[in-house]
């Protein structure tokens, strides 16, 4: 039996340290010893986030996060701007239209980053826009939207950005503060390698601002009440102890081997990648702006790429994800972000391949895991 390798964007595997502080005996969340984890963990947040402003932990997917941001910082009736580049631009369209914003949609074509010029166009159209909702990175198909760009752009607009940094923080540099971003979210299943469940919220001052003036009447997702129980390293309602706890190794992780090393490890897989994918003789989804820790790779006309995944997980042990909505059966995404490293992506690549090949496709190449490992070396070692 072939040792499961999980190459998804999101859930990732997780670290030996993580999988042995989840089995640690439950601690109660209203004690002492919680409010020390929550202390070192707020620290070890502001530096992931790359702010100075409270980080705040929910209990959720990191839907729930994108629920939070658009109910606190919009009130019904009001109008933002949303990059619809993805299944997940979509996403932001339907909570804004759940919350009774009137939403501006930006369609971008599946496969290409949206540009600071179409969002300006936008915003000089519809000058009462309150605000851009946009992902850092769209995981439907590996695009990365250029958010230092963007963030100047609303800075001067007067517009709040809100970004969706699900499968960017702890896997490409987001900085909150130096970018000028209004509202940076995450969730713990993706760059900060936990288990799903916990979501990660911070807002500028900008941002706090507005929702001060706002007031949610939310009763959950109620990001004062949790920004006040935060600064006392609390939460507002019960939260999801084991991973909070986890968390602290995880954030140790970063603190460690510091955000510039991470950063560059994925950037040398990433590219490590993507070159065995060519050398397979495969096409790539997005040819620029891509992102870092999720490779998509299109699939030639008569490629049954259902039965691809199936057969690279039965026969190879490698857990692929497929296409979403449009692209159903027509890509595949290979995730590497997180825990995972260079012995895992060739071994990603070699399931790719022989799937590929048992679905009916041709791949002359001899060396292409050759080839991929000489890109790793050379970004790892630059």
């Amino acid at each position: 039996m072939n040792k499961l390798r999980m190459l998804t964007p999101g859930p990732t595997p997780l670290p030996e340290s993580v999988r042995l502080a989840l089995a640690r005996d439950m601690i109660h969340h209203r004690k002492d010893e919680f409010r020390k984890i929550m202390a070192e963990n707020q620290e070890g947040l502001r530096y992931l986030f790359g702010t100075r402003e409270p980080v705040l932990t929910l209990t959720s997917s990191g839907t729930g996060a994108m629920v939070a941001a658009v109910t606190n910082l919009f009130a019904p009736g009001e109008k933002v701007l949303v990059v619809e580049a993805g299944k997940f631009g979509q996403r932001w369209s339907d909570i804004a239209q759940s919350h009774g914003l009137e939403v501006v949609a930006l369609p971008v074509e599946w496969g290409r980053a949206v540009s600071k010029e179409e969002v300006e166009n936008a915003l000089f159209r519809w000058p009462d826009i309150q605000g851009v909702l946009v992902q850092a990175s769209e995981t439907s198909t590996g695009v990365l939207h250029p958010i230092k760009e963007l963030a100047e752009l609303c800075q001067d607009k007067g517009k709040l950005l809100v970004v969706d940094g699900i499968s960017a923080v702890g896997i490409s540099p987001c900085p909150m503060d130096e970018w000028g971003i209004d509202c940076l979210l995450t969730g713990s299943q993706k760059g900060l390698m936990l288990p799903p469940g916990l979501a990660f919220i911070a807002l500028s001052q900008r941002g706090w601002e507005r929702v001060e003036t706002k007031r949610p009447k939310n009763f959950y997702f109620n990001l004062l009440k949790e920004k006040a129980r935060c600064l006392q390293n609390q939460t507002n309602f019960t939260p999801a102890i084991n991973l909070i706890v986890a968390l602290k190794e995880c954030l140790e992780y970063f603190k460690v081997r510091g955000l510039e090393n991470i950063y560059k490890k994925q950037r040398a897989l990433t590219e490590m990648c993507r070159a065995g994918v060519r050398a397979i003789g495969l096409e790539l989804l997005v040819k620029d702006s891509y992102t870092l820790g999720l490779t998509s790779v299109l699939l030639p006309p008569g490629i049954d790429g259902i039965k691809l995944l199936e057969i690279a997980r039965q026969q190879y042990g490698a857990v692929l994800a497929g296409g979403q909505d449009q692209l159903k059966g027509k890509i595949v995404r290979i995730g590497h972000m997180g825990y995972v490293d260079w012995s895992d992506i060739l071994a990603g690549l070699y399931a790719l391949r022989q799937a590929y090949v048992a679905c009916g496709g041709f791949s002359g190449s001899r060396d292409y895991l050759e080839q991929a490992m000489r890109v790793y070396e050379k970004f790892i070692n630059q």
